[in-house]
């Protein structure tokens, strides 16, 4: 299976989109304090002085998420994407939302956060390795590129004279 080799399908196109635009949202408040989140020097302090992390593992998770999820709107490195996303939340689970328990807080009566929110985010991003990005995506035309040496599908590279 090739990092970048996908389906024409509408699929991956919807995962891509839904789960970037959700991502893009959870990582612009670590990167930019948009969103009331607290922004790259907040996240960092409180990832590795509040919760211990190494600096580099935090700073792969805000990295991951901003970058990443821009990455998946624009249809470029789809599973590489998929498989960080997997990890982060895989991740969060492990470190903070497994002792709140499955649901979310949504009516405030617990301490914290559940993990439903990060299993969507894998079976979303599991789908999206499984499948690749889908119609319209940058790394199928890469993939057509590496594959039959055409720049655009259709259209063969120009040979130098």
């Amino acid at each position: 299976m090739s990092l970048f080799k996908t389906d024409d399908s509408w699929a991956g196109l919807i995962l891509r989109m839904g789960l970037g635009g959700v991502m893009f949202a959870h990582g612009a408040q670590k990167m930019l304090g948009w969103f009331g989140g607290y922004g790259f020097e907040g996240t960092m302090g409180f990832f590795t002085q509040k919760m211990g992390l190494p600096w580099l593992v935090a700073f792969l998770v805000i990295i991951g998420e901003s970058l990443g999820s821009l990455g998946l709107i624009a249809e470029f490195l789809t599973r590489l994407t998929a498989a960080s996303f997997i990890v982060i939340m895989i991740g969060a689970i492990a470190t903070v939302h497994w002792p709140q328990g499955f649901f979310m807080n949504w009516s405030g009566q617990q301490q914290g956060e559940g993990f439903e929110y990060h299993l969507l985010v894998i079976a979303m991003s599991a789908a999206l390795g499984v499948i690749g990005g889908g119609k319209w995506s940058v790394d199928g035309v890469i993939s057509a590129w590496l594959e039959t040496g055409e720049r655009v599908p259709g259209q063969p590279v120009r040979k130098a004279a």
